[in-house]
């Protein structure tokens, strides 16, 4: 791939999704295990932010997991939500140094594709424009489809966060790298329009280094596979295992 010799390893950031930690908590109703200790013990591994999602069913992320992690001082926050009002008013009240806007759905397990743009361009752009307005940095979250990066130009996104999952859920070499090809060509066109550009869904160590090689991709966020390996080995060698993965990766630039 192309990418820039300006690149170096450590420009390639690791945002670390701390769901599943309150998935575990949930299953129980439990006050354990804490939310914002393994925010704590990923970014002292070297995790460069926190991601939590707040669902509309609170299915893991609490509202107060939200207000304790925003007003701790010591970790950087990406809020990941859906844009509606209610969460916006969130966002607001709390204003995590990071907001990614993504679709919802009850019926899904996680996150199942990227936000339509362009179909709803005016509503998106209003989104922005309020959580900008509060000082909040804002990605959408976005399917590696041109015409999604065009409106969210337009709809005056600074931020984008491409959606991997098809790339990761790739059952043949031929599809993961038509799905890698999308991806390349997504993050060189939203670099083109001046966006900043990272990157996450279904990512692991094994799939991770193809989309770290990226050079315009700037930040990858990751969890589920994070929160699985840490079962066997704990959370701080997880990330730090992944944080080699990306890095590894990353010197191939060229």
């Amino acid at each position: 791939m192309n990418a820039s010799t300006a690149i170096q390893p450590s420009d390639l950031r690791l945002g670390v999704n701390v769901d599943h930690v309150a998935t575990l908590r949930q299953a129980r109703g439990t006050s354990y295990p804490s939310v914002v200790d393994a925010a704590r013990q990923a970014i002292a591994a070297g995790a460069d932010s926190i991601t939590v999602h707040l669902r509309e069913d609170r299915r893991h992320i609490q509202d107060a997991d939200v207000e304790t992690l925003c007003a701790s001082g010591d970790v950087a926050v990406n809020l990941e939500m859906a844009l509606t009002d209610e969460m916006i008013d969130i966002a607001l009240a709390n204003k995590p140094r990071d907001c990614c806007l993504v679709p919802e759905s009850r019926e899904e397990l996680t996150t199942e594709g990227g936000l339509d743009v362009a179909g709803q361009l005016e509503r998106v752009r209003d989104g922005l424009d309020k959580l900008h307005g509060a000082g909040i940095n804002v990605a959408l979250f976005i399917d590696p489809d041109e015409a999604q990066i065009d409106a969210a130009a337009e709809a005056g996104a600074r931020f984008i966060e491409i959606h991997t999952g098809a790339y990761a859920d790739a059952t043949d070499e031929g599809a993961a790298e038509r799905e890698l090809e999308r991806i390349v060509a997504a993050a060189k066109r939203a670099a083109d329009h001046g966006i900043e550009v990272h990157a996450g869904h279904g990512l692991h160590v094994d799939n991770v280094g193809a989309i770290a090689e990226i050079g315009s991709i700037v930040e990858l966020n990751i969890g589920h596979a994070l929160i699985a390996r840490a079962v066997f080995v704990g959370l701080g060698e997880a990330v730090r295992e992944m944080r080699a993965a990306m890095e590894t990766a990353r010197r191939n630039l060229h």
